[in-house]
């Protein structure tokens, strides 16, 4: 790693020491950007890495509701605006009980790059709560949504900070918020991305950052003459991105063969075709979080505490949450012939697997550049709303398959230019930094 990268990584470990995740973020990126900063002093002379690793702002607040029980509860939340240079603050907000001020700067960190991988003119940012929607009544979850954005509403707007969704914020937590904001300040705007349809959102929103991974890899395997059809995929989560996987995979004549969920993993080898993919709607829906349900259902194998990367794949699509795919892991998919790990999640596999993943015989994406379907569909409703138009399924379609496209050729050709043809991290890392350094070299201390 570049003297000056560590040195920064340095200062972060003893300013922050209890923020391992958000470090575990930085040092994803910095540990690829070596030949970039030393062919480029002046990234170091206008000291671009400090200005990066501080958001412009971390905003945390207390969140007191009521439950049905009359009960007074205390959440606290989170929205950290990280860095505006390429447009309005953009990333979702999360509700979930393991939700810290570290996991939301790791998160937006990463969001900043993803964001800049797209092409598309905005920001990075994240927020979130330790609020878990799960066995909650609605009313109950309304009334911690109007809560939270008594404080949000403050510091966004809809060219300031758009938030969106993220786990354990969906079509009903979005309506709750913006009702919310919408009341405090009298305007009917695009402050919130990720809306139903009927009130401002965008076509195919719940599927983008799915099918957005799944466009992804049907370029890398484009790339040597390959293709989708006739392999097997597994996959983890059931939620949004593993729904719009699931549906995209299916489309291009692959096989999904696994679920997963916090109780363990589903194995499926007839495929999650058909009114299966439509109970995945069903179990997010139904409040639990329990996999087995389908097993129960469709007569599936279930594993108990354990996660799927052990079933033999052709492709493995982590779709789940941080750090869920290890070095163990890893390991175990490459013995069992894998050929393509494919990133869906935020940050899913932890930095020993990727390091031991760089160097094995596979392609293999990261998630700031093979996620990135999800945020562009968000910046497709910010376009529609600042029109107030719709546009259809086709079209917001085909701009998510262009802007996917545009993606992988930028990773590509990056990783080709620094003679490490095959490198997506590499290549994601260094296309992202430098579109956003340059642009804060263009825009002066700001």
């Amino acid at each position: 790693m570049n003297k000056y990268a560590e040195n920064v990584i340095g200062m972060l470990r003893k300013k922050y020491p209890w923020e391992k995740e958000y470090i575990q973020s930085v040092t994803e990126v910095f540990k690829s950007i070596t030949p970039v900063l030393d062919s480029n002093m002046e990234y170091q002379k206008n000291r671009i890495l400090e200005q990066l690793v501080e958001p412009d702002r971390s905003i945390s607040f207390r969140v007191p509701w009521k439950d049905d029980q009359g009960m007074i509860q205390i959440n606290t939340g989170h929205r950290v605006e990280f860095n505006n240079v390429l447009g309005p603050y953009k990333g979702g907000l999360r509700f979930h009980a393991s939700v810290t001020l570290s996991i939301i700067k790791c998160l937006g960190f990463e969001q900043i790059f993803k964001n800049a991988l797209t092409g598309l003119l905005i920001g990075g940012g994240k927020g979130g709560s330790d609020f878990n929607p799960r066995g909650k009544s609605d009313n109950e979850i309304m009334n911690f949504c109007q809560s939270f954005m008594l404080e949000l509403s403050k510091h966004i707007g809809a060219s300031t900070d758009v938030p969106a969704g993220d786990i354990g914020v969906g079509t009903r937590e979005i309506g709750y918020l913006f009702g919310m904001y919408r009341r405090i300040t009298k305007s009917f705007e695009g402050v919130l991305t990720g809306k139903g349809l009927a009130w401002g959102g965008s076509c195919l929103r719940p599927e983008a950052t799915g099918y957005g991974v799944v466009y992804f890899a049907e370029e890398m395997l484009k790339n040597i003459n390959d293709s989708i059809k006739g392999k097997l995929v597994s996959i983890s989560g059931f939620g949004n991105v593993a729904w719009g996987v699931v549906k995209k995979i299916n489309e291009l004549g692959g096989k999904v063969i696994t679920l997963s969920g916090p109780d363990g993993f589903i194995h499926d080898p007839d495929g999650i075709v058909g009114d299966k993919v439509d109970y995945m709607l069903a179990m997010r829906l139904s409040g639990n979080d329990r996999v087995k349900d389908y097993a129960d259902k469709y007569n599936a194998a279930f594993y108990p505490n354990q996660r799927p990367w052990v079933v033999p794949c052709d492709i493995a699509i982590p779709c789940a949450t941080q750090n869920e795919l290890d070095l163990s892991d890893a390991k175990i998919l490459v013995k069992n012939d894998a050929k393509y790990i494919v990133e869906g999640a935020n940050l899913p596999v932890t930095m020993t697997g990727m390091e031991f993943l760089e160097k094995a015989p596979v392609l293999y994406a990261p998630a700031k550049a093979c996620n990135a379907g999800g945020v562009a569909c968000s910046c497709f409703e910010m376009a529609q709303n600042a029109n107030f138009m719709n546009w259809t399924e086709e079209e917001v379609d085909t701009k998510l398959h262009q802007v996917m496209k545009y993606i992988h050729d930028q990773c590509y050709d990056t990783a080709v230019e620094f003679n490490k043809k095959g490198n997506y991290v590499f290549g994601a890392n260094v296309a992202g930094f430098r579109r956003v350094a340059d642009a804060v070299l263009d825009q002066g201390m700001a």
